[in-house]
């Protein structure tokens, strides 16, 4: 079944629920996600929901709508975007960042964002899960990840005795490797959260 076979179901599901519906708020509701639907299909976006709902249902970290290699490069690019998309991620130098954009005020601003920190923690929240595969170095495995043409969305690998998360962004084509112990930035955010409350 094609993804337009999908949205067209999905489409007479929301109709028919939205005939059955009481509630005038309710009815609005199903109508806002009938248009969402085809807003993604007018859009030409009906592959990337797919490629979506493929990570969602991979349990992949958050997508990324950009990758830069640098700061600058990726105020350039906020800069230069005649209308930023508000309350995406992006990727600088592999760190999440979220895009703020008020066209009102035309306030532009990349805040880094733990989207990445708090994935890995649920993925660790039962104990490290077991690696796919171990390199002594990380050369090793950018060989080894980069030869792979469609790699899954995410794969936990080691190196140097350490884990890490591989991660294939399919929709910009981009691939990065994230350490687990990234998530020790979110602890000790909420230990410094901890403290400055009992202060007061």
């Amino acid at each position: 079944m094609t993804i337009l076979d999908r949205i067209i179901e999905a489409q007479e599901l929301l109709g028919k629920n939205r005939e059955n519906s009481q509630s005038p708020e309710e009815k609005e509701l199903f109508l806002l996600a009938s248009d969402a639907l085809w807003f993604i299909w007018a859009n030409g976006q009906s592959d990337e929901l797919e490629g979506y709902r493929k990570d969602v249902e991979a349990k992949a970290p958050e997508r990324v709508i950009a990758s830069f290699k640098t700061r600058d490069e990726a105020d350039a690019w906020l800069k230069d975007n005649p209308n930023p998309p508000n309350l995406t991620l992006v990727l600088i130098a592999d760190e999440y960042h979220v895009v703020i954009y008020s066209r009102e005020r035309n306030r532009r601003v990349l805040v880094p964002d733990p989207a990445l920190e708090h994935h890995i923690e649920e993925m660790t929240r039962s104990g490290l899960p077991p690696a796919v595969a171990t390199f002594d170095t990380r050369d090793e495995a950018d060989a080894w990840f980069n030869s792979q043409a469609e790699p899954p969305a995410q794969t936990v690998i080691q190196i140097g005795g350490e884990h890490y998360l591989a991660v294939y962004y399919r929709n910009i084509n981009h691939r990065a490797m994230f350490p687990f112990s990234i998530v020790e930035r979110l602890h000790e955010r909420r230990k410094k959260r901890t403290k400055e409350g009992s202060r007061e």
